[in-house]
């Protein structure tokens, strides 16, 4: 089996994976990976995360262009922002994942630093997550929105809609996006109590130890 062809497999398996478990549901949800040759691999649009086709995932050359599979997902913008502004970027993952949607209607929510810091796992795998605004489904302008945080942050939260996350696999992305959604789900389950939070000093611990990006 091809490198590509492999790639394509964990595409379809992973996704399926996420799907089974609840974390996007019917047609929700898009995922793409880089290919050895610089290319794209792009779920297609209208397609559910629990029934990829690994032989119909649309395919992009390395210039951009489209050269084989179905029509890909309308938020291609989000996921070549993240591949044009970090170089470290090897797949990207979106999720309409419940607990991280229900956190970002939350009034007390930091823009800026959208995951309270509950648990070491989400700041090593993630950094600080910038919580963006509402846009309508499909719009340029949260691809427009990821550029202007020009490849400081490796996640975004799109209000009232789902996390973004880039990774540098196709595993490490969809981790990283699956400690994104334990982590709101731990705070909306905190939300009221006094829950004992990781002190700044322990989150700075944590920033050196495992060489977080930390944009400040």
């Amino acid at each position: 089996m091809s490198e590509e062809a492999r790639l394509r497999e964990e595409i379809c398996l992973l996704a399926k994976s996420m799907f089974d478990r609840g974390l996007t549901g019917g047609s929700t949800g898009n995922i793409s990976a880089r290919t050895p040759d610089g290319g794209l691999l792009v779920s297609p649009t209208g397609t559910s995360f629990g029934r990829l086709d690994p032989s119909r995932l649309s395919r992009f050359d390395a210039d951009g262009r489209q050269i084989g599979g179905d029509k890909p997902t309308k938020e291609m913008p989000l996921h070549t922002a993240f591949y044009d502004t970090r170089s470290t970027a090897g797949a990207v993952v979106h999720l309409h994942s419940c607990h991280s949607v229900a956190w970002s209607l939350m009034p007390e929510v930091d823009e800026d630093n959208f995951l309270p810091p509950l648990t070491p796992y989400a700041i090593m795998k993630l950094g600080k997550v910038k919580l963006l605004p509402f846009f309508m489904p499909g719009d340029p302008a949260m691809g427009d929105a990821v550029r202007g945080l020009a490849g400081k942050r490796s996640a975004v939260m799109l209000a009232n809609h789902g996390p973004v996350v880039a990774g540098k696999d196709v595993e490490a992305a969809c981790n990283a996006i699956e400690e994104l959604e334990d982590t709101a789900r731990l705070a909306i389950l905190m939300r009221g109590h006094q829950a004992r939070r990781l002190s700044d000093d322990q989150v700075r611990a944590l920033v050196t130890k495992f060489d977080v990006e930390w944009d400040t």
